[in-house]
């Protein structure tokens, strides 16, 4: 896909870097990463060709590509490891393969050890579809488990919403609509489109990638076995249920809830933090009360019947228990309705 490889590191410290930079420096970031994707458009569902199994990584060509994991390619972190932006060798026309390497944390690859990693990857790598970031491949050694996965462009949905003081006003409604689209069709096929089916165990919008055409891409789908008991980064984004002795654990109805919460955060702008967002969201919903509940750095349309369905879809979402909850097949069919009549 690249043929400098100095080039490619050039490309991967500004992408790592854009993460932490003013909004003028994720405009300029997006610029450059138009001109990538050009080179490697994102192809449609029905034209996607049929994968070969995740490829298998040596330890020491994830250690050259990051640098010996250095911590100025880090481009983010997170419950189950560090994301680093990295350049592997061996890429298309012979150059270099722009990727995100997710390095888990030590704690968890121990608590885990025999769990049989490979075979999980290998599994989910299999899955593609336009709105996930695809599993590329893996590696493992004593002490480490590496996950390598697509790296094209994209910046999460957490990142505009919440860390870019600029992000807010970028995503106006429009694109709001298309990005909670994508995510659900996204969601529908780990559901329902890929066999085994798959589930998320942590949706939320640091899990939502989002390209330079602003089309919604979900990553980190199927890791919640690396921790099974590790609650950080899940409070808020899990339902009652999750945390029941009884009926707990992640499931498709609990990514729905998860989803639910973010087209909360859509709505609102605002961080889900320990649950309050649920709590204070619903009344004002039920009550109609939108001049308080929506995104204040947004102009609020003078028709707002959309929002008002988006919002009561959030609603059914996170508002019901898990046996009345809509599945992510039915909140889809309406919101790929909501995404033709407000984009088209």
């Amino acid at each position: 896909m690249f043929t400098n490889m100095n080039h490619n590191k050039q490309i991967a410290y500004v992408f790592a870097l854009s993460l932490f930079s003013t909004s003028l420096a994720v405009l300029v970031i997006v610029l450059i990463l138009v001109i990538v994707c050009k080179k490697k458009p994102i192809e449609s569902h029905e034209t996607l060709p049929v994968k070969a199994c995740a490829r298998v990584y040596p330890l020491t060509n994830i250690d050259a590509a990051t640098d010996g994991f250095n911590r100025l390619r880090i481009i983010g972190e997170g419950r189950l490891g560090t994301v680093y932006a990295a350049v592997m060798e061996g890429g298309t026309a012979g150059g270099g393969e722009l990727v995100a390497v997710k390095r888990i944390h030590p704690r968890l690859v121990l608590s885990n050890a025999g769990f049989g990693f490979s075979t999980i990857l290998k599994s989910l790598s299999l899955a593609q579809h336009p709105n996930i970031v695809p599993i590329i491949g893996y590696s493992e050694a004593p002490g480490e488990r590496i996950i390598v996965m697509e790296l094209v462009g994209m910046v999460s949905l957490d990142f505009y919403l919440h860390q870019n003081p600029d992000g807010g006003s970028l995503l106006d409604w429009t694109k709001r609509f298309r990005i909670a689209a994508g995510a659900a069709r996204g969601l529908e096929y780990l559901h329902e489109g890929v066999a085994p089916n798959i589930v998320h165990g942590c949706l939320k919008p640091s899990n939502i990638m989002i390209d330079v055409k602003f089309c919604a891409r979900i990553c980190d789908y199927g890791l919640s076995f690396m921790a099974p008991r590790e609650t950080r980064g899940l409070v808020g984004y899990m339902d009652d249920e999750y945390w029941s002795e009884r009926r707990g654990g992640a499931c498709k109805e609990s990514d729905v809830y998860g989803f639910g919460v973010v087209l909360l955060e859509l709505l609102s702008g605002r961080q889900c933090e320990q649950g309050w967002l649920v709590k204070w969201a619903l009344p004002l919903i039920k009550q109609m009360r939108f001049d308080e509940l929506l995104d204040p750095r947004l102009v609020v349309p003078c028709d707002i019947k959309h929002i008002v369905r988006l919002a009561k879809v959030a609603s059914a979402c996170v508002g019901n228990s898990r046996k009345s909850r809509p599945c992510i097949g039915q909140v889809v069919a309406i919101l790929n309705t909501l995404e033709i009549e407000v984009c088209s």
